[in-house]
């Protein structure tokens, strides 16, 4: 059972990194047809779920395919760095977000 909800982190992961390649294909064909494309907010919506899949992905496939322990911590690593990136991402929205609050 532990294995299967394993594979099911994977599939959600795969899912999301489906979803934000699509939504950065979406976002690239409406910014086409538009004049002024919100860049920060095309930045977070296009990237921000293909890095958190790629994250989960990354944190469950070398342990459940029985990868040697170099491996795993070399994902464990991409693992760190892709969660500081979607911090980054979260910041900025953040930021973002109190900066057009303080001006109305």
């Amino acid at each position: 059972m532990l294995r299967f909800m394993d594979w099911s982190v994977v599939v959600l992961g795969c899912a999301l990194v489906l979803g934000g390649l699509a939504g950065r294909w979406w976002e690239r064909t409406r910014v086409r047809k538009t004049e002024s494309p919100d860049e920060g907010m095309r930045l977070l919506w296009s990237w921000f779920p293909f890095v958190m899949g790629l994250g989960m992905i990354c944190a469950r496939v070398p342990g459940l395919l029985r990868a040697p322990h170099l491996v795993v911590e070399v994902f464990d690593a991409l693992n760190f760095v892709l969660a500081l990136t979607a911090l980054g991402f979260i910041l900025r929205l953040g930021r973002r977000f109190l900066r057009a609050r303080g001006t109305t």
